[in-house]
């Protein structure tokens, strides 16, 4: 009998054995599995947020070249200014185009650009309103109302997010074609300080500048009513 149980103690036991031999088999490649999955995760996190890049580098050089624009165009050196200034247009053009060519998109690059271009254009506004003797000049009613779009977007993005929980609210066609001719507008004023240019050609300039930024920041305003709605209405059913 006693060698019998033991026998039979000795079958169960290897009966139970490839049960947990597969159990922990499975178990293994799991943690296989998910360490891989975490890895992948770790890497994906640090290119996004990786600051040294190419891109990031040229819109930093972008951002460093503001105050010398301000330097430039409240001195009377319009032409270092306009240099300044296009050289920044092409850095804009550039680290887009590198970014998407080598593959060095990141998420502080998604931050960056945007803030180096914001910075520039309402640096140039506030820099070309200031009175400058014999200078060609922006008006102030348009820099007003430029800068008063600016803050009204970013007011709507803020109630977006805060009532809402939206994180993104992309540029409409009104508003690119608005951000277009305020750049154009900079770069008239900044040639006309270089060279002749027709007043008729300016105030033209300038009345159509000022005519998207009403219509930009009014359809702004109803685009940001009409997703709230869409917010409400799903959360109502």
């Amino acid at each position: 009998m006693p060698g019998g149980g033991k026998s039979l103690d000795n079958g169960a036991a290897d009966e139970r054995r490839p049960g947990a031999s597969a159990e922990a088999k499975s178990g293994e490649s799991a943690a296989i599995r998910a360490g891989a999955v975490a890895q992948r995760a770790a890497q994906e996190v640090r290119a996004a947020l990786r600051p040294f890049t190419i891109p990031n580098g040229i819109t930093l050089v972008r951002l460093a070249l503001i105050p010398f624009f301000v330097l430039s165009t409240v001195g009377g050196r319009h032409t270092l200014a306009l240099g300044i200034f296009i050289a920044a247009g092409v850095s804009d053009a550039l680290d887009g185009l590198v970014a998407r060519t080598l593959g060095m998109r990141s998420l502080l690059g998604t931050y960056l650009d945007p803030i180096a271009d914001k910075t520039l254009l309402v640096t140039a506004y506030v820099a070309l309103t200031l009175p400058t003797p014999g200078a060609v000049t922006i008006p102030l009613w348009l820099t007003v109302m430029a800068l008063s779009r600016d803050f009204l977007i970013v007011l709507v993005a803020l109630l977006l997010y805060l009532a809402a929980g939206v994180r993104e609210f992309p540029p409409s066609l009104w508003g690119k074609w608005t951000t277009f001719f305020h750049i154009f507008t900079i770069a008239l004023v900044l040639l006309a300080n270089v060279t002749r240019i027709p007043e008729l050609a300016l105030m033209g300039c300038f009345y159509v500048a000022l005519t998207l930024t009403v219509v930009s920041g009014a359809d702004y305003i109803r685009r940001a009513a009409v997703q709230i709605e869409a917010i409400h209405d799903d959360q109502q059913r």
